[in-house]
């Protein structure tokens, strides 16, 4: 444009119209790039979602309108309501153990020589898939002590204080001068006299069961004022040996009590030794000598770790073999950024590494603590595999979760999508709190 005066040109900026172009053209670009991923969230999140809850309100066909009924089940059914009990003790005890003991090994660690080689030990179980360490912990948690490994320690703490029974399954034979007493005891079937040597045979033992100390039976001589006896396995390997006779390979059957019994009251009782001869006082004359079911209990075969009653805690043991080391990590890179300078201020103050860490370290890794804690939390809302391979089937209702519940409801030759869909709507409301909540959290962290 050129004016009058000067008989320049003067640059015109850009019309209105231009401006709208440039903004437009933009936003086409930004959508363009948007495109594809908004596409890909409507068909892997939105779409399942939303179908999801449509679905939640039809009955198992798909074809009938069935209302509530689907969410009145999730809380009526006593499986799927011990899967959303079970789902809350996860939620409350497994992030906050975890938590505990990530903090506890980052604090430690920093006083440690060997502390880097100790976080990498303890973070290892994170490289390891949830299938992998669910059958990890099924062989960890078998019943037999010769296999599983807490069981193996379990017995031998308790066989280190309490001594087990030697001869499980061990009884007379018809033949034999004893008989069943109740309660998986045996009792001569005479009285016995002081002077007197008793033979008290047993069979049902197998010889490689047999205690190591074992020695061959012998038959003891008579005492005056005493009754002696023996106490042996009344079998020969091969064959050939005969009933109630103590035959050269016999062994005794060491440490088995004998009690002499009078009127239903023991009057004297003695063990026997590695040959299975005993001795009793006179006290014992005119006694019926017994073989108490002490002697002959099951041995101690450690707790069942899968059972009902344990199931759900050894399953949370096992994940917190895993997550701990996570946590760990967290808390241990939030611990570096922590000032120095104000624990030793503490500590010339006068506090105690107790007060440090319950005054300074705690409060000044709260924010840490809190990520941890969330990312726990959504974590074990959406548990599955750990239950699904380490619950055997007899306990797997025991320690069913909404997770395992939602893939039992969903799949297989009797699946209720209905009821599926809506236990997968419920863990969907159950999450979103604590979404909500770390992304406030998070916002809150960015002001800052």
């Amino acid at each position: 444009m050129t004016t009058a005066a000067t008989g320049g040109t003067v640059p015109v900026p850009p019309g209105p119209g231009k401006r709208k172009s440039v903004t437009g053209t933009r936003k086409l670009v930004a959508a363009g790039f948007l495109l594809p991923a908004l596409v890909l969230l409507g068909a892997l999140v939105v779409y399942p979602i939303g179908f999801s809850v449509y679905r939640s309100f039809f009955d198992k066909s798909g074809d009938s309108f069935a209302g509530l009924d689907n969410y009145v089940e999730i809380f009526t059914d006593d499986t799927i309501l011990t899967a959303v009990q079970n789902n809350a003790i996860w939620v409350v005890v497994a992030p906050t153990v975890a938590t505990a003991l990530g903090l506890i090994f980052a604090v430690l660690t920093e006083r440690v020589r060997w502390g880097t080689a100790f976080k990498l030990i303890v973070f290892m179980p994170m490289a390891i898939s949830m299938l992998a360490a669910g059958i990890i912990f099924r062989l960890v948690y078998e019943q037999d002590p010769d296999r599983g490994v807490a069981n193996a320690v379990w017995v031998g703490v308790h066989d280190t204080f309490n001594e087990s029974a030697g001869f499980p399954n061990a009884h007379p034979l018809p033949v034999h001068p004893l008989k069943p007493a109740g309660g998986g005891a045996f009792i001569t079937k005479e009285p016995v006299s002081a002077g007197s040597v008793v033979q008290l045979p047993l069979v049902g033992v197998p010889p490689a069961k047999m205690p190591s100390d074992a020695v061959p039976a012998k038959a003891p001589a008579a005492e005056d004022g005493h009754i002696t006896g023996t106490a042996w396995l009344d079998f020969t390997k091969g064959g050939g040996g005969k009933p109630n006779v103590i035959d050269t390979q016999e062994l005794g059957l060491p440490g088995i009590t004998v009690e002499a019994v009078k009127d239903g009251k023991v009057v004297a009782s003695a063990k026997a030794g590695a040959d299975g001869t005993f001795s009793l006082p006179a006290a014992a004359d005119g006694a019926q000598l017994r073989l108490p079911e002490a002697n002959f209990r099951e041995p101690y075969n450690g707790v069942d770790w899968l059972g009902p009653s344990l199931v759900t805690p050894a399953i949370i043991g096992s994940y917190l073999w895993m997550w701990a080391g996570f946590a760990m990590v967290l808390i241990a890179a939030g611990l570096a950024s922590v000032p120095r300078e104000l624990m030793e201020a503490a500590r010339v103050d006068g506090a105690n590494e107790w007060q440090v860490f319950r005054r300074i370290t705690v409060p000044l890794l709260a924010p840490v603590l809190a990520v941890v804690m969330v990312t726990l939390m959504i974590n074990v809302l959406k548990i599955f595999d750990l239950v699904f391979i380490i619950a055997p089937g007899s306990s797997q209702d025991d320690a069913n979760v909404l997770a395992l519940q939602l893939y039992r409801s969903s799949f297989g030759t009797d699946a209720d999508l209905g009821v599926g869909s809506a236990i997968a709507v419920l863990l969907l409301l159950l999450v979103i709190p604590v979404m909500l909540f770390n992304v406030r959290r998070m916002r809150k962290e960015t002001r800052r």
